[in-house]
């Protein structure tokens, strides 16, 4: 992996370990989801329609298949990503979907593009699975989910596996279809995103017309979370399609999982979800895998 492509990969780590811990505070559903996009192309207006002036009338229906896959794909990750946040705690939900996503994804690399794993990069992938377990709860978290514990606990900690495990199909999904469009298909990362964007308005818009009373009131509590969300949001995950530009698939998605560390540290102390210390210990992991997956 280049250092180009490694930094671009630490700086959406840092970005997107943030616009998630600010996602979970707001507590939003699907409808949290249309205010995002919403504002995601007003934010962006300026520069979608700069680059995409004299690119977006040449795209065929190859590009525009692509754009309204990406675009799906994203709906249904983020929808069931608020899901989990309402009903499980961010340090289970998080990690396994940014593990398991990135992970499901180097497979289809490998296995289905052509792309090879150096002994290196197999270790950096080990690790960060390993980080991710124990930033997710580690054998504790198994014991509450399959022997018992406090009643909420226990749901808790199941609904977090099941929508953490869930996202990450989603995400691997996504990754899969973005990188081969950005990289086969030779396409703008950021024009991707924002067309991307711009058709996912249009699928979510009927969830805020369902019932418009209710839509305002949650816009009025959220749309200051929304705003954030739709700032930092494509930043990071634009510089993370330029990064796979210039590295594989199987390196790049994996060494994603960096925005854990951050993730670790930071949500655990603002969110108060315990067990700080075997997340950072996980979080050390996966920073040694994504330094193997560097330079492997």
């Amino acid at each position: 992996m280049t250092l180009y492509a490694f930094a671009l990969i630490i700086v959406a780590g840092i970005i997107h370990a943030f616009w998630n811990i600010v996602a979970k505070k707001a507590g939003g559903d699907a409808r949290f989801s249309l205010f995002t996009s919403v504002l995601n192309a007003v934010v962006w207006l300026p520069l979608g329609w700069w680059l995409g002036r004299e690119v977006v009338p040449l795209w065929g229906w190859v590009e525009w298949g692509f754009v309204a896959a990406s675009a799906l794909l994203h709906v249904f990750y983020f929808i069931i990503l608020l899901r989990g946040y309402r009903v499980a705690d961010l340090t289970v939900v998080y990690p396994l979907a940014r593990g398991s996503g990135p992970l499901l994804s180097s497979l289809v690399a490998v296995l289905f593009l052509g792309e090879h794993l150096s002994a290196l990069g197999a270790f950096g992938i080990a690790g960060v699975v390993a980080g991710v377990f124990l930033i997710a709860g580690g054998p504790a978290m198994l014991r509450t989910a399959t022997q018992g514990g406090s009643g909420e606990k226990r749901e808790r900690t199941i609904k977090g596996l099941y929508y953490g495990l869930l996202t990450g199909v989603f995400i691997a999904a996504y990754t899969v279809v973005d990188s081969y469009a950005v990289k086969v298909l030779l396409m703008s990362p950021i024009l991707l995103d924002y067309m991307g964007n711009l058709l996912r308005c249009v699928v979510l818009a009927p969830l805020g017309l369902r019932n418009r009373a209710e839509t305002w009131r949650l816009w009025q509590l959220q749309w200051k979370y929304a705003l954030v969300v739709a700032v930092f949001s494509p930043i990071a995950y634009v510089l993370v399609l330029y990064a796979v530009q210039s590295a594989p698939i199987s390196h790049v998605a994996p060494a994603r999982e960096v925005s854990m560390l951050f993730a670790a540290l930071i949500g655990g102390k603002l969110l108060g979800e315990g067990d700080r210390a075997l997340r950072v210990a996980g979080a050390v992991l996966i920073a040694l895998g994504v330094t193997a997956l560097g330079l492997g």
